[in-house]
């Protein structure tokens, strides 16, 4: 997702606080180190990719043990997060925000009409999602017509390993978080040889299947919405109990979710006017 707007929005606020606390004397000593931290999140938050700690060593001026103590107050603060190799990147609170004011809006509301389509297709549970650093999260859906198997899944984060939106972006470039991979059912996929077969799998097919692996009982289907360069940025799912989403069920609507994202993929790689979409607060 683009979120060059967001963090430019994040960064001026940063600075405006901290021209606001250094124009206060009586505050000097706090306003001093607020500055500095700004100062650091700002640079991350303007920087491309990662930052080495050193980078921002020689962007501060500050010493080590300053900008390290620093950095640890904002990763506390979830405002900052570091990478395996101790890069420094942009923590949840901020990229939340980030996702709060993209262009997850104009996805929203470009993919609505799928959405839909695919709830008058099959009455189960219609989600969009789309990936996190830890896990797929809903950012839309649309309910089932039936009692059995509906649920609420908007702003819920589901594990790359144990759901068909998961594996699906995973089998399209998603990165898999780090560790092990939990079993919440006897189903779930615990070993990443067992997983990647089933990526490899669903690459071919075109659309993943969960069954059974997040919840007892529960079966979806997802299928990559593809930016210009192939990148899955996305996925649509449709799920439902296993007594309806039986095997020869699971075919037909894969099929009609793959036709479905073709379609929507193709739409969002046309140039188009920037809109402002009101985004609506948003399966495995």
């Amino acid at each position: 997702m683009q979120r060059r707007a967001s963090d430019t929005r994040v960064r001026a606020a940063v600075t405006d606080s901290s021209r606001s606390s250094a124009a206060n004397p009586a505050t000097a000593t706090g306003a001093q180190a607020v500055d500095r931290a700004a100062s650091l999140l700002v640079h991350v938050l303007g920087a491309t990719g990662p930052v080495p700690f050193p980078d921002l060593v020689a962007a501060t001026g500050l010493p080590k043990s300053t900008v390290s103590r620093l950095l640890s107050s904002l990763e506390r603060s979830r405002l900052i997060s570091r990478t395996d190799s101790g890069e420094v990147i942009a923590g949840d609170v901020i990229t939340a925000f980030a996702r709060s004011h993209s262009s997850e809006d104009d996805l929203v509301s470009l993919a609505r009409p799928a959405l839909q389509r695919l709830s008058e297709a099959t009455g189960e549970t219609i989600n969009l999602a789309v990936p996190t650093e830890t896990g797929v999260v809903q950012i839309d859906q649309v309910d089932a017509r039936f009692l059995l198997g509906a649920a609420n899944w908007l702003q819920q984060e589901v594990p790359y390993h144990a759901s068909a939106v998961g594996k699906v972006l995973l089998a399209h470039g998603s990165a898999l978080p780090v560790g092990r991979l939990a079993k919440l059912t006897d189903r779930t996929r615990t070993t990443r040889t067992a997983l990647e077969a089933d990526l490899h799998k669903y690459l071919e097919l075109g659309y993943a299947v969960a069954d059974g692996e997040l919840e007892p009982g529960l079966v979806a289907i997802a299928a990559p919405v593809l930016d210009s360069s192939g990148r899955a940025i996305a996925a649509l799912c449709v799920s439902g109990p296993s007594s309806r989403l039986t095997a020869r069920t699971i075919a037909r609507v894969g099929q009609l979710l793959v036709d479905e994202c073709t379609s929507l993929s193709s739409t969002l790689s046309q140039p188009s006017p920037v809109r402002r979409i009101t985004r609506k607060a948003g399966a495995a």
